[in-house]
């Protein structure tokens, strides 16, 4: 597949590489078309140095990460109102990091330590920060915990690399037990097994897990545990990425041309395939409640940009402000989301190789 292994993007040498592969319209008032552009007053401006909002909510409370004039990184919120607060995970000298945030505000993420091992992170609105590690993470450098998606219950997934190199994906209970995640046939060999990366409100988690083969398939496992999985039919690889309440899921899959699709699942399981326009690669990164899906994809000529597909299919395309033919897609690989009022939060990397968050 078209993925780097990462979901943390590399966004300057403190940003040392873990993880796997990789996190409108119909049913509500379409949002306004203005996109803005976010930095954090203390991000850097040189190149590898800035700001990347990651995820937003309900009440149009951003999370995500900046690296400042020194080269560390670093955690924040940004209020509705565009007020910005700073955190550091306990520990996380080298980076910390908004992943997810809910509808309380609650956020999860994860922390980089001196020794370049990560670390689940959650952090409360009163902003209380706990630090955990799965069971059985790796503690070598590139090795760890990271949560990836946090409900509004506050259960949290993610995943973790052991100290062979294989991913686990995990859920964490609000009273802090931790579950492994691992699915029947994923393989246990060096950037094989399971990620899991998101969880909506009923608890039901979707990732990827890839084979013995190498081979990259996707899953839902629900909240008894029952696992799902999930294959685009006549795919040679499928990525399952989003799931929003109602269990739709949407992801996307390479067809036997190599080529790259996004798709939407139901919760009854019926397939829709989507591309827009000029679409040459496309990836489905987000789904909100009323079942409008964002992404990214990269056009026919190799520039990459932003689109929003309404619950009756019409895709819009757009992209940041200054960012011209380099889009909206950071290199390496991309994170976003859109909350219920279809508001997207996202980053993009200008023409100085400097991180921009932007919301839209």
């Amino acid at each position: 597949m078209n993925r780097n292994r990462h979901l943390v993007q590399t966004m300057s040498a403190a940003t040392v590489a873990f993880m796997l592969s990789t996190l409108f319209a119909a049913a509500i008032a379409a949002p306004a078309q203005t996109i803005s552009q976010l930095d954090d007053p203390s991000a850097g401006t040189a190149s590898g140095q800035g700001t990347a909002a990651v995820a937003i909510n309900t009440a149009g409370t951003i999370t995500g990460g900046y690296v400042d004039r020194n080269n560390v990184g670093h955690g924040f919120v940004r209020s509705a109102a565009g007020a910005y607060t700073t955190f550091n995970a306990p520990g996380g000298t080298k980076l910390t990091a908004g992943w997810s945030i809910n509808t309380a505000g609650v956020v999860a993420g994860f922390d980089v330590d001196a020794s370049t091992v990560y670390h689940g992170m959650v952090r409360t609105t009163a902003g209380v920060i706990t630090v955990f590690n799965a069971p059985g993470a790796g503690t070598n450098s590139g090795q760890g915990t990271a949560a990836s998606s946090i409900n509004t219950a506050g259960v949290i997934t993610g995943y973790d690399i052991d100290i062979n190199g294989v991913d686990h994906g995990f859920v964490r209970a609000t009273n802090g037990t931790i579950t492994a995640i691992n699915v029947p046939g994923a393989g246990n060999g060096n950037h094989q097994g399971t990620v899991a990366y998101a969880i909506n409100t009923a608890g039901v988690i979707v990732g990827v897990y890839r084979d013995p083969q190498s081979h990259y398939h996707g899953f839902q496992r629900a909240a008894n545990g029952t696992i799902t999985k999930i294959d685009y039919p006549g795919s040679k690889a499928t990525a399952t990425v989003c799931i929003n309440a109602a269990g739709t899921i949407a992801g996307w899959y390479v067809d036997v041309n190599g080529l790259q699709h996004g798709f939407a699942r139901t919760s009854a399981g019926t397939f829709s395939t989507f591309d827009p326009p000029s679409s040459h690669q496309t990836n489905a990164w987000t789904i909100n409640t009323a079942g409008v899906i964002a992404g990214i994809y990269t056009d026919t000529s190799g520039g990459n940009h932003g689109f929003v597909r309404a619950a009756n299919g019409t895709i819009t395309t757009y992209n940041p402000p200054g960012t011209g033919n380099v889009g909206v897609l950071v290199p390496g690989g991309f994170e976003m989301t859109i909350n219920t009022s279809g508001h997207i939060a996202g980053y993009f990397l200008d023409s100085g190789s400097v991180y921009h968050g932007y919301l839209r």
